[in-house]
Order: C-alpha cells, then structure tokens, then sequence
C-alpha cells in the first residue's frame, strides 16, 4: 500500500513539474520507467527474493540501453520505493539474463 501512496506522489509531481527533452531513456524520464518495474520491487529490496517472470521481462527490455536501466535504478522514484541499488544491480543476473551489460557502471555500482 505504501508503495502504490509514493508512486502516485511521484506521478502527481511528475505531471506537475513536467519533463522535458530527451535523456538516458529517450522521451521518457527514468522515473516513469520506474514505474513499469513494480513487479521487481521485492527483488530489488532483498537479495533472497525470488524475481518474478514479469519483473525479468521488464528488465530485459529496460536493459538494452544500459544508461537507461542504470537512470532508472538510481531514480528518485525507485529511492523513495525503497529500493536498495546494490541489490537491484543483481536483478539482471538472477534473471539470467545472457547479454545483461556486465561490468557496466551505474554510479557508484558496478552491474554483475
């Protein structure tokens, strides 16, 4: 519940403020792309959570511009959901992911 209260925060500040221009994820702000991986929430805020099918869909496709994944990681809308960067890092490795962007870095993180 609390979740779904800080994304509609999030989306109400966002339609207020508005977005401009083109950034890590195209016309989209990474905090709207943020949104899309709810599913991975649990996953993202404990390392021995399973990571549902959905969660690795959306990654997968997130995942093929790497600055993006790493914008929408380090979001304001993925902090204030509590995720933890250096657990949702992992997420593309325990999806299994074949060709996740290893090595890249995202901040002070390194993508496993």
């Amino acid at each position: 519940m609390r979740f779904i209260c800080i994304l509609g925060l999030v989306v109400l500040v966002i339609s207020i403020v508005g977005v401009n221009g083109a950034g890590e994820c195209g016309n989209v702000s990474p905090d709207t792309e943020a949104f899309k991986l709810a599913p991975c929430a649990s996953a993202a805020q404990n390392e021995n959570s399973a990571v549902s099918g959905t969660c690795c869909d959306r990654i997968k496709k997130i995942g093929q511009n790497p600055s993006c994944l790493c914008a929408v990681m380090l979001s304001n809308t993925a902090k204030s959901s509590g995720i933890k960067p250096e657990i949702a890092m992992t997420i593309p490795k325990r999806c299994n992911i074949q060709d996740r962007p290893v090595g890249y870095k995202c901040g002070p993180y390194t993508l496993p």
